[in-house]
């Protein structure tokens, strides 16, 4: 096969975020082949860098999300911070930052500004609400799009407890993988425009959680009144599709929505009588608890090996991390000077994707300061007011 280039080869993103949905859509751009040019405060730069535990200079939840990026310290406070984010601009195909609307007009560095310096430029703006609407102003994380969204109040067991995720949905999957495609979509737009026009890019995370949920809000819109924690189809409500304990305490995931799969499960466990009842909600969650309660999750993993019924052990971090599967596919990669880090979201016939570097705070900044042009001198009074 020949080597190719890969996708984002050439283009080059600066990118003002800070905390998870940032560093994930940036991320996937560099493993795309973007440079990414992490542009961070003097006063201590993205938060998750501090957050333990550490991996050296940098902490672990950086680590995972960081690689392939350079990063270069700047005060967008001071006009010459502001002159030399313009210098850097010059040369880059896209903006992120995940400030509240109008941080960015207030410093002098709003999209319109830009673009009208490069009408190419595409700018994404992350942000919790979006850049207009009653929530427009308010500060937030992940828990309270999720809340707003109608995400968490479904969220939980069917005696009405609530349960955070176990993930960031809309940090990671709104804001992160929402800002990664699109950026990626107005890219693709601007090759195809003759004027190579760029564009403003509003990736909300409150919009990203309402886009998840659409098939259930459906659901609700057409009359449906079965939503609820531990009420809906795939939450819990039918005996099919739960979880369930074994006999050591441990999980076991059922998931045997379709007929031939609980037919297959009803065979596996020799219990003919419940194969009518795959959706029956009086009684047969009990006699299914019972039967997985009678052993322990390795005898079920022993008898389910060579099984196809939708029965499957739910693993914590640890066994995840050790899961075949996992190992087989290569989803965790081995790098020098720290610990595994995740494999490309996007898996190349080629496997291209960054390098695995990552960036101590603010180490690239003369690197990137040189190849914009400036001197030792001039990067030297830069460090010495302040501004880098």
């Amino acid at each position: 096969m020949p080597d190719r280039r890969p996708p984002l080869d050439g283009l080059r993103v600066l990118d003002l975020t800070r905390l998870l949905p940032g560093d994930f859509a940036t991320w996937i751009l560099a493993d795309l082949g973007a440079e990414v040019v992490k542009v961070e405060d003097t006063t201590g730069g993205d938060y998750m860098r501090w957050m333990p535990p550490m991996v050296g200079a940098n902490s672990a939840m950086y680590w995972s999300l960081n690689r392939g990026k350079r990063s270069i310290k700047l005060d967008l406070k001071q006009d010459a911070g502001r002159d030399v984010f313009l210098k850097l601009l010059e040369t880059a195909d896209c903006v992120v930052e995940g400030f509240r609307p109008g941080v960015m007009d207030r410093l002098g560095l709003g999209y319109e500004e830009l673009s009208r310096r490069k009408p190419d430029l595409i700018y994404c703006a992350i942000t919790g609400y979006g850049q207009d609407g009653p929530y427009q102003q308010r500060a937030g994380h992940d828990l309270l799009y999720n809340s707003l969204a109608g995400l968490q109040g479904v969220t939980g067991t069917a005696d009405g407890e609530l349960a955070i995720p176990g993930f960031q949905i809309a940090d990671l999957g709104a804001g992160g993988m929402g800002g990664a495609l699109a950026i990626v979509s107005a890219l693709l737009r601007r090759e195809r425009d003759p004027n190579r026009t760029g564009g403003f890019l509003d990736v909300s995370m409150f919009d990203g959680v309402a886009a998840f949920i659409a098939p259930h809000m459906a659901r609700h819109l057409a009359g449906g009144d079965d939503d609820g924690p531990g009420r809906m189809q795939l939450n819990g409500r039918f005996p099919c599709y739960r979880m369930y304990r074994a006999r050591d305490g441990r999980w076991m995931a059922l998931a045997a929505l379709e007929p031939k799969f609980w037919k297959a499960f009803c065979e596996l466990v020799d219990r003919p009588d419940l194969l009518d009842k795959q959706f029956d909600e009086d009684g047969t969650a009990d006699a299914v608890a019972a039967i997985l309660a009678s052993r322990t999750r390795a005898e079920w993993e022993e008898l389910t090996r060579d099984a196809d019924v939708m029965l499957e052990p739910v693993n914590d971090l640890a066994e995840a991390s050790r899961d075949p599967q996992m190992l087989a596919r290569g989803l965790l990669v081995e790098v020098e000077g720290g610990i595994p880090q995740p494999a490309p979201v996007v898996r190349l016939e080629d496997g291209h994707h960054a390098d695995t570097r990552v960036a101590d705070y603010g180490a690239d900044t003369d690197a990137i300061l040189t190849e914009a042009g400036y001197s030792a001198e001039a990067i030297a009074e830069l460090r010495a007011r302040g501004v880098v």
